[in-house]
């Protein structure tokens, strides 16, 4: 086929037509849900979101197994936030460390921190579900804000920035739980994957479509937790205390998101790929569970994303073959366009939330974190069957 004196075959045409085809459906991704940072940041500063600034009493709930070294680093910055009337409640979840002692010390310097504990022996799946359910009805407040015993917040706004969120309709208000800057390539992927993740789960809700948040940084109202009747439908499940919770309560019209540096919170990361890869596994190992919108959302992203690769890898091989440079230039000009929005999207959003920049990395892991996400998908599940029976 002649094109303004242009040869182009019929492989030429079509090669280019699917690159186009994928390369439009991550455009869409990446303006409807992924920039839902930028979006919710740019709405604060034209006054746009309205606020709760009656600092309603919160209650905070971390669980806490053989957690002494993390409690004793962390817990201290949760118990001297600045807001006026709160309680933190650690639930010890039969730990065989100092736990027990630290907690009981600690009681004697902070009035506003409460124990409670999960019996040792308990044969419950997943005893951390027991620990919140535990904590939660310990709670002496509406408001619940969880985090984790190896998290630590931002600063002494944290509560505050979480609870502004609380106007009468919302019920579930999702934040960003980050993990500490280390040194090497393992802490880089870590970041970048915990930073992806973060901004398709926090701009899928600003897009009216939640569909998950994370225990480091969540936050619901009691009332919800028990009109949900907690974790019934999940306790088969190791995991789900977080994700599936928000999956099966959150709707475009009771969730909120807050993305203020302030608000996040920062926890220890894994030192060994195999932890790492552990936990991947662990927190994949629900996803089947989610609501069937959820889960075409999440798979036609990943998809698309490796078709496009395929598409651009495709059609400038074909080119290169044919002398054809025109389509080399094609292939080329979508890659690069598509790495400009990247750079924008991801770093802008990282700013936002105070988090680490990435740059020749990204498409790197743009490519291997799905593979892996693929691997555990496919070949994970049998493994994690065995080791929870």
């Amino acid at each position: 086929m002649n094109f303004y004196g242009f040869e182009f075959s019929y492989l030429d045409i079509g090669l280019a037509a699917l690159l186009l085809f994928f390369f439009g459906i991550q455009m869409y991704y990446y303006f409807r849900y992924f920039r839902g940072v930028i979006r919710h940041q740019k709405k604060e500063k034209k006054d746009k979101l309205t606020f709760n600034n009656e600092q309603t009493p919160v209650s905070v709930v971390i669980c806490a197994r053989d957690e002494e070294e993390n409690l004793r680093k962390f817990l201290p910055f949760f118990l001297e936030q600045d807001y006026p009337s709160y309680e933190v409640i650690v639930v010890n979840d039969a730990s065989f460390d100092n736990t027990d002692d630290y907690l009981s010390l600690m009681m004697k310097s902070y009035p506003n921190l409460r124990t409670t504990f999960v019996p040792d022996g308990t044969t419950n799946l997943s005893t951390k579900k027991l620990g919140i359910t535990l904590g939660i009805k310990a709670a002496k407040n509406e408001l619940i804000l969880l985090t984790d015993a190896d998290c630590m917040p931002e600063g002494k706004d944290w509560i505050t920035n979480l609870v502004r969120n609380f106007t009468p309709e919302t019920e579930f208000v999702l934040g960003y739980g980050g993990y500490l800057q280390k040194k090497g390539f393992l802490n880089k992927l870590i970041k970048y994957d915990t930073l992806f993740v973060a901004i398709q789960y926090l701009g899928m809700a600003e897009a009216k479509r939640p569909y998950m948040g994370v225990g480091r940084n969540l936050a619901y109202r009691r009332e919800t937790f028990f009109k949900m009747k907690g974790f019934a439908g999940t306790l088969n499940l190791q995991s789900g205390d977080d994700d599936l919770l928000v999956n099966r309560g959150a709707t475009n019209t009771n969730t909120r998101i807050e993305v203020s540096a302030d608000s996040v919170t920062w926890s220890e990361p894994k030192r060994t790929f195999k932890q790492w890869y552990a936990q991947k596994e662990r927190h994949l190992s629900v996803s089947d569970k989610y609501n069937k919108k959820s889960k075409i959302r999440l798979a036609v992203e990943p998809i698309s994303r490796g078709l496009f690769y395929l598409s651009v890898i495709g059609v400038i091989a074909f080119g290169v073959l044919s002398y054809n440079w025109i389509t080399v230039g094609f292939g080329g000009t979508f890659f690069l366009i598509r790495y400009a929005l990247q750079l924008f999207t991801i770093n802008k959003s990282a700013k936002v939330l105070g988090e680490r920049r990435f740059y020749l990395t990204i498409p790197y892991f743009d490519i291997v974190l799905p593979l892996i996400s693929l691997f555990i998908l496919i070949f994970g599940k049998k493994n994690r069957k065995i080791r929870w029976k």
